[in-house]
């Protein structure tokens, strides 16, 4: 493929912001900065495109299912029931088509590439398809449609309670029946990404849903690529686990793993200042969900704290009840200054910008969780790039307020152009396969719902 020349009015470079940038594209990556040659322009200013490192696409089609007031105890357990009905119907071609809309807004609302925590594996009836990664395929196939760049991580499930409880009748889609099954499920998925050079890693659901001696064996059998988890999400969850093992989640997964910054461990939203300080050394990165840990009423992450101690983090649209990478950005600031009660909080020095702060570690977090070269306009980095439209109303002439106005006024209204890979795949803020994408997805919705 022929190299492709751009110029953009800005970019935000590694060391800051740029005017008149020109960029050279080969193969989907950024080849080189500068030149002086003919250059498509595109107006605006670009920046890197955020890594998604947290999603369960098929989740995007029950969004605003669970909106409906349940028992007095209505929390994640019970939005849990709505998903496990949802899913039971859904087919292959309806996981595609939902994955490739999800994509489509994940694109229009400023993610370039996602991390997939991908457990939904089996038929309705928990059978397995001839492909045993044959809905890994259909989210393959949805990022190929799309263009988002995608590291697909199969999840291993196996239990519904921690100390290897019984699964649950609404669990069976999901469940791996010993380390070999899953292990054949990986390798199938590996021809699925390998075909169109997608990333693989792999994601042991939790520490409910397997084993002590199943993640001994889960790390031994993956020794590379990037290792994903929820944990400490829910307050009950900490209490199961110290019933079970005597530790919280976090601490017991730090004393008996060898968490590395080839971990993201997602949510970790309940933690002890230990656990905090701990995490952060650990090098693992932090995935954080503020929209959906809000919508499920999760709680609050000790972002100020883990920070102060050299945390990595980045964030994800998880169940995509709405998908809005400066939504999520600013829902986290926000989440921090209404637990502590001040201002600017994740901005480390006085003076220095919460939005630059924010995006910067979002970028370098979401790229360590993905395990792949994106976050960066720089040579070698995929070609992502999420270009705002300066002449948006909340824009004045600085650009060093621009992730400001981004994050906290404009929001994804100001992103008019985005390439993935190299490729224009959103312009003047819509997907070029809108029209196609959503079609298929109303067509599986009023068929499923």
């Amino acid at each position: 493929m022929a190299d492709s020349f751009y110029r953009f009015d800005y970019a935000l470079l590694p060391g800051g912001w740029q005017a008149d940038v020109h960029v050279t594209i080969a193969d989907g990556k950024v080849s080189a900065l500068g030149g002086d040659g003919p250059a498509t322009r595109i107006k605006g200013a670009a920046l890197p495109g955020l890594p998604n490192l947290h999603s369960h696409t098929f989740q995007r089609g029950m969004a605003g299912l669970a909106e409906r007031r349940g028992p007095a105890s209505d929390s994640f357990w019970t939005w849990r029931e709505v998903m496990y009905r949802f899913l039971g119907a859904l087919t292959p071609d309806d996981v595609e088509a939902i994955a490739a809309m999800a994509m489509v807004e994940m694109l229009e609302g400023g993610f370039t590439s996602l991390a997939e925590f991908h457990y939904l594996h089996h038929a309705a009836d928990g059978g397995l398809y001839a492909d045993p990664a044959e809905l890994s395929g259909r989210i393959v196939a949805a990022a190929h449609q799309t263009g988002i760049g995608l590291t697909l991580l199969p999840v291993f499930y196996a239990h519904g309670g921690f100390g290897g409880q019984p699964a649950q009748p609404g669990q069976r889609r999901f469940i791996s029946r010993d380390a070999d099954a899953f292990a054949r499920l990986q390798e199938a998925a590996r021809i699925h990404t390998a075909r169109h050079g997608m990333a693989l890693g792999g994601a042991p659901h939790s520490l409910r849903a397997i084993t002590p001696d199943q993640l001994k064996a889960f790390i031994a059998a993956s020794p590379e690529g990037p290792i994903h988890i929820h944990v400490a999400e829910q307050t009950r969850e900490v209490e199961d686990c110290l019933a079970w093992s005597g530790q919280r989640p976090v601490r017991w997964l730090l004393d008996h793993a060898p968490v590395d910054r080839r971990w993201c461990l997602i949510h970790a939203t309940h933690m002890d200042a230990g656990e905090v300080r701990d995490m952060a050394k650990s090098g693992a990165v932090a995935g954080l969900c503020p929209i959906t840990e809000a919508n499920l009423g999760d709680g609050v992450f000790a972002g100020v704290d883990f920070r102060d101690h050299g945390g990595a983090y980045g964030v994800g649209s998880d169940s995509n009840v709405e998908i809005d990478a400066p939504g999520e950005l600013r829902l986290f600031e926000y989440g921090q200054r209404l637990f502590h009660r001040g201002r600017n909080m994740m901005a480390a020095t006085e003076g220095s910008s919460t939005g630059e702060a924010l995006y910067r570690a979002a970028l370098a977090g979401g790229a360590q969780a993905l395990g792949q070269p994106v976050g960066a306009i720089a040579p070698g980095q995929r070609a992502d790039f999420v270009v705002l439209n300066t002449d948006h109303p909340a824009f004045g002439q600085k650009p060093e307020n621009w992730l400001d106005s981004y994050l906290f006024n404009a929001g994804r209204s100001a992103i008019a152009t985005v390439m993935a890979g190299g490729i224009i795949q959103v312009e003047q803020g819509r997907h070029i396969a809108r029209e196609s994408v959503v079609a298929r997805f109303r067509k599986t919705l009023d068929r499923v719902i």
